[in-house]
């Protein structure tokens, strides 16, 4: 492999930059914070780090909105537990875009005035208790198809960030696979129940692992990069087979005629997705998209005051001075 370019040498090229970058990424090896890396690149990952990480924080609003109305402490309690899951992955992701010199409250800035985006998924309603659950089975099985290959994603902090979130997205998974199967032995109101969250949500499920391969712009070039590992089409296929035999066990339908197992390619085929409503909801026209925005601005706006002290009582105890420390007492010092 290419020796790494003296940075203080005056003979280094943009050239070999690039050549050790493109060496670093063949031998499947990560870059680093301190790395050279192209302009593309680090805009790229800032890109998807940081609607990763919006998406994490916007994603506690349709669950938190069950907090208070969940049958049993215990319920309240798994609740709780996860939505202050998905806030330290929010933070997680955060830490891992300012290493590439993006700043967090710019950052927050553009999701509130919509100039980053976040999961389609968390812009429709959960209309019913039943909806917590089946997040936990569908979003966030979808999320760990999506997510466990970025574990190997060729950004360091980025990957190592994913090693924790996917073992506790993973957790979140079979907690809400339990609360169904729970209700799913209860009353015929409470079977109905779940099979209407799983039909308004087994579609955008789909769609949260982004447009057709033909059809998107970022993914040739983040899979050449090694920040993806498989294409939309590739981990939506994953997601359908992997879910097609727990709806079966669950006792539920998946609403789609058309999906039906294909012995020739080894996988279920399934119906098309709506991508003209996908579109819609990516561009803030979804059922809450303006609900989600209003509520995280308004958030961020009330948590300005803690905001500041934090930065004051900062900056008070870098203007003290320093009170030396107390040497250790010997025992002739005690007697």
């Amino acid at each position: 492999m290419t020796a790494l370019p003296q940075t203080t040498e005056l003979s280094e090229t943009t050239g070999e930059l690039e050549t050790y970058f493109d060496e670093t990424i063949e031998r499947g090896r990560r870059i680093e914070p301190r790395d050279w890396m192209p302009d593309a690149y680090r805009a790229t990952m800032i890109r998807q780090i940081a609607q990763h990480a919006h998406s994490e924080i916007i994603g506690m609003q349709p669950e938190g909105n069950w907090i208070t109305r969940a049958p049993s402490l215990r319920r309240k309690a798994i609740l709780i537990a996860k939505v202050q899951d998905e806030a330290g992955h929010g933070m997680y992701l955060y830490s891992a875009a300012e290493t590439l010199g993006a700043d967090r409250a710019d950052l927050t800035g553009k999701l509130v005035s919509g100039r980053q985006k976040y999961s389609s998924i968390f812009n429709y309603p959960t209309l019913t208790y039943a909806d917590v659950g089946v997040i936990g089975w569908l979003v966030d099985g979808a999320a760990i198809c999506n997510q466990v290959p970025l574990c190997r994603s060729s950004y360091g902090p980025y990957g190592r960030a994913m090693i924790r979130i996917c073992k506790e997205e993973s957790f979140h998974q079979r907690q809400g696979y339990e609360l169904l199967m729970t209700m799913m032995r209860g009353s015929k109101a409470q079977r109905e129940m779940v099979q209407d969250a799983t039909n308004r949500f087994w579609w955008p499920s789909l769609m949260m692992f982004g447009p057709p391969d033909d059809q998107s712009p970022n993914t040739a070039q983040s899979m050449a990069w090694g920040v993806k590992r498989h294409t939309n089409d590739e981990l939506r296929q994953r997601f359908v087979d992997m879910t097609v035999p727990q709806a079966d066990k669950l006792g539920v339908t998946l609403p789609d005629k058309d999906l039906a197992w294909n012995a020739e390619r080894g996988h279920y085929d399934f119906g098309p997705v709506d991508w003209t409503e996908f579109m819609a909801v990516v561009k803030g026209n979804g059922p809450c998209n303006v609900e989600r925005v209003a509520r995280r601005k308004a958030a961020h706006d009330d948590g300005a005051w803690v905001r500041e002290a934090a930065l004051a009582h900062a900056a008070k105890h870098a203007a003290s001075p320093k009170t030396p420390a107390a040497s250790p007492k010997t025992p002739k010092d005690a007697a």
